[in-house]
C-alpha cells in the first residue's frame, strides 16, 4: 500500500522553507515592509533637502539676491494691503464727514432742543449728538462768514437751533435711514446729510482694492517667472547628472524632488525677508504718521504686520516657490529624457 505524505502547512517565517507536493524546498520571498519603504522615502527626502541646502550655501550671494528680488515683489502687494487696512481703520475718525445736521423749528426753545438732543443721543446708530443753540449758531456764522457787522443790524436772529449728530456707521443706506428717522421727529424742520465725503471715501477704498488686486496678480506672475528662471538655470547646470540618473532608471519624481525643495527654500527666504522689510518700513513710516496726526490732535498710528499676516506671507511665498519650481521642472524634464 502506498502512503502519501501530506505537505508541511506550518507558516513560513523569514528564512523558512515550505515543502511542496513535489517535495522540493523553496525559499519564501517577501517584498519590502511598509516601515522599510517609509524609511527609504524619508531618507530620500532628507537627502534632497540636504542637497538643496548645500547648493544654496555654495552660492550665498546669488541665493540672497534671488530671495531679495522675490521679497521686494512680495512687499509691494502686502504693503499696499496693510496701508489700506490702516486707512479703513482711520476712516473711523472721519465720521465727522458723515454728520447729520438736524435743524429745528424756530418756535423750539433751548430746553426743548436739549431734550430732543438727549433723545437723539439715545438712538442705537448715534455715537454723539451736540446741541447748538440759536445764539451759538449766530456767533459761529459771524466768525466764519466775515459779516459780523451786517448780522448785528438784523432785528432778529434768523438762524434756528440745531443738533449735530455723529452716526456710528458710515454705510450709505444706514445713514439715509437714520436721516429719515431724525427728520420725522417732532419739532424738526430739516435733517440734512452730506454724503459726499462718505462716497469719496468708499470710492477711494474701492479703487485701492481693485488696484491692489491687479498689482498682486502681476507680481505673482513675476515671482513665478523669477523662480522658474532660477530653477531652469539649476537644471541646466545639472543636465549631465540628470541624464545619468534617468539612464540608470531614476524616476521623474526622484529627479524633480531636489528642485522642488530648492524652490520652496527660495520662497521661505523671500517670505522672511519680506516680513522683515515690511516691519522695518512700517515702523519707519509710523514716526512721520504719528507726528502728522499729533498736529491734528489725534493719537492715530500705523499698525505693524500682524502675526497672522506675516505667517500667511511666508507660507504664500513658500507655495509660490514650490509651484514655480514644479512648472519649471515639468517644462524641462521632457527635454532631459535620455535619447
Amino acid at each position: 500500500m502506498t502512503v502519501h505524505r501530506q505537505p508541511n502547512l506550518r507558516p513560513a517565517g523569514r528564512g523558512a522553507t515550505r515543502r511542496t507536493d513535489a517535495g522540493a524546498d523553496k525559499p519564501v520571498r517577501r517584498g519590502p515592509s511598509l516601515s522599510s519603504q517609509l524609511h527609504g522615502w524619508l531618507d530620500s527626502h532628507r537627502g534632497s533637502l540636504r542637497d538643496s541646502l548645500g547648493r544654496l550655501w555654495q552660492q550665498p550671494f546669488g541665493s540672497f539676491f534671488t530671495c531679495l528680488v522675490m521679497a521686494i515683489a512680495l512687499c509691494l502687494p502686502m504693503g499696499l494691503a496693510l496701508l489700506l487696512d490702516n486707512v479703513e481703520r482711520l476712516s473711523g475718525t472721519w465720521q465727522h464727514a458723515a454728520r447729520i445736521s438736524v435743524f429745528l423749528e424756530m418756535s423750539v426753545s433751548d430746553a426743548e432742543g436739549q431734550t430732543l438732543r438727549d433723545d437723539i443721543a439715545g438712538m442705537p446708530q448715534v455715537e454723539q449728538a451736540d446741541w447748538i443753540s440759536r445764539e451759538q449758531a449766530l456767533k459761529d456764522f459771524q466768525a466764519v462768514s466775515g459779516l459780523a457787522e451786517a448780522l448785528r443790524e438784523l432785528p432778529d436772529n434768523p438762524l434756528p437751533g440745531s443738533v449735530l449728530v455723529t452716526p456710528s456707521t458710515v454705510d450709505k443706506t444706514e445713514l439715509e435711514t437714520l436721516r429719515q428717522r431724525l427728520a420725522e421727529l417732532p419739532g424738526v424742520e430739516l435733517a440734512q446729510l452730506d454724503l459726499l465725503w462718505v462716497e469719496r471715501l468708499g470710492a477711494i477704498l474701492a479703487l485701492g482694492d481693485r488696484f491692489l488686486f491687479g498689482v498682486t496678480v502681476l507680481l505673482v506672475l513675476t515671482l513665478l517667472l523669477v523662480i522658474g528662471n532660477t530653477i531652469r538655470l539649476h537644471i541646466e547646470n545639472r543636465r549631465t547628472e540628470i541624464e545619468v540618473i534617468k539612464l540608470v532608471g531614476g524616476t521623474d519624481g526622484y529627479v524633480r524632488r531636489p528642485f522642488l525643495y530648492l524652490g520652496a527654500l527660495y520662497g521661505l527666504g523671500a517670505g522672511l525677508l519680506a516680513w522683515a522689510v515690511l516691519a522695518f518700513g512700517l515702523a519707519w513710516l509710523n514716526a512721520a504718521v504719528v507726528r502728522l496726526a499729533g498736529l491734528y490732535d489725534s493719537d492715530f498710528s500705523l499698525v505693524g504686520v500682524p502675526l497672522a499676516d506675516g505667517v500667511s506671507l511666508v507660507l504664500g511665498a513658500v507655495l509660490l516657490g514650490y509651484i514655480g519650481a514644479w512648472l519649471a521642472v515639468a517644462r524641462h524634464l521632457r527635454d532631459l529624457a535620455p535619447r
